[in-house]
């Protein structure tokens, strides 16, 4: 051995002895990955999971989040991205080519819609939108070039709860007409739920007859609001092949801390789940009581756009409300009311620990008519008490009512 500290320090010849086991799992950051022999660089894999080639291709840290997250989902396969919009936008780019077509919900995740309008135009891919309320209209809008159907439940921000199988069964149909017209060769049409409100808890995906099921890891399974993280999770392993290759290509990867994070945050999740479901049943029930209040969106209410299916298909529901106000009430008075709240802060994103706030202009974020007049705003209950909450709803409504 040399005789520099520099040297001595970097190839120490002390390693630590095997068996450790603790309640976590342990944390390893790595790019490169060494290799015993030639023989090994050339020929070990990892797309199996069976070997580290590289850090961007996985680690013990890594594997295992992917492995839970796919339990979680009730799927076989998972892929690991930086954040949720990451994971759309590997989905589209794994199974979309010049001339495909996508069709996305007209109440869906807002970026998953810029994605297309931005980055899919660029590439020659055209996207339309469709009232994911009404299997129908999915069923008018299919095409022979459809090749991709997102699907989303409960709808952003607007939260109407879609009967996900009965859209499902619209575009297995065209699938078959299209295997019979074009023979074995044809290119299926695939479907992708957009599962973070959901998370693994209120349903299972798969359950519901999806192909791929992707899930933002930043709200639930994280549940800190202090990571960004997403997950593509599928039962097919052809599909997973794809995925992985297009992430290998697109050189998507995640850093072993922030894989601990959501590690951290996976024992608690259907305790915390459940825990702000109940809160945010209780607000948002309240809130129906209010004079200022037109309509309460929420899944689990009677009278929200989807109940009944919520109730066929759904055991539990998230963390999220919306809000319509009254139309007589102008904007700049609800604005005023968000601002008055003192424990739901502004901020985006959901699932986290703190209650958040955001008012939305939602007609100018859709393609067909909204029925209200009011203003909207959303809330995402965190882990604060109910009464607190609920306290600082009716003091924020008082200076918005005040004369």
């Amino acid at each position: 051995m040399s005789t520099s500290l520099t040297t001595q320090l970097i190839h120490h010849a002390y390693r630590a002895p095997a068996g450790f086991d603790a309640v976590a799992p342990g944390v390893y950051k790595a790019s490169t990955v060494f290799f015993g022999n030639v023989d090994e660089l050339r020929h070990r894999e990892w797309r199996d999971k069976s070997g580290y080639t590289y850090g961007l291709h996985g680690t013990p840290t890594t594997f295992t989040l992917e492995e839970r997250i796919a339990t979680l989902e009730g799927g076989h396969h998972c892929v690991l991205v930086p954040s949720g919009l990451a994971a759309v936008a590997l989905v589209d780019m794994a199974f979309l080519r010049q001339g495909d077509e996508l069709l996305v919900p007209d109440n869906a995740y807002g970026p998953n819609k810029a994605f297309a309008e931005a980055e899919l135009k660029a590439w020659g891919i055209t996207t339309r939108y469709y009232d994911a309320m009404d299997p129908a209209d999915l069923a008018a809008q299919l095409t022979d070039v459809t090749r991709l159907v997102w699907l989303e439940a409960p709808g952003s921000i607007t939260l109407e709860f879609p009967d996900v199988p009965a859209l499902v069964e619209v575009v297995k149909a065209a699938n078959l007409r299209r295997a019979g017209e074009g023979g074995k060769g044809a290119r299926a049409i695939l479907t992708a739920l957009d599962n973070t409100w959901g998370a693994g808890i209120a349903f299972k995906a798969f359950d519901l007859g999806v192909d791929m099921s992707m899930q933002a890891l930043t709200k639930y399974p994280s549940g800190g609001a202090d990571v960004l993280m997403g997950s593509v999770v599928t039962r097919n392993p052809q599909l997973h092949q794809a995925l992985l290759m297009t992430h290998m290509r697109v050189g998507h990867g995640v850093a072993g801390n922030d894989a601990e994070l959501v590690l951290r945050g996976l024992p608690s999740i259907e305790l915390r789940y459940h825990a702000q479901d109940a809160t945010a049943r209780a607000l948002a029930t309240w809130m129906q009581t209010r004079p200022e209040v037109a309509q309460v969106l929420h899944p689990a209410l009677p009278g929200s756009p989807g109940h009944e299916v919520w109730l066929r298909d759904a055991r539990a529901a998230a963390c999220l409300f919306s809000v319509v106000f009254k139309a007589h009430i102008p904007q700049q008075r609800i604005d005023g009311f968000c601002d008055a709240l003192k424990l739901f802060r502004l901020g985006w994103s959901w699932a986290g620990p703190i209650s958040l706030c955001a008012p939305y202009d939602v007609p100018a974020i859709r393609q067909r008519a909204w029925p209200h007049q009011g203003g909207l705003v959303r809330f995402a209950v965190g882990l604060e008490a109910v009464a607190d909450l609920q306290a600082d709803l009716a003091q924020a409504l008082s200076i918005m009512s005040a004369p």
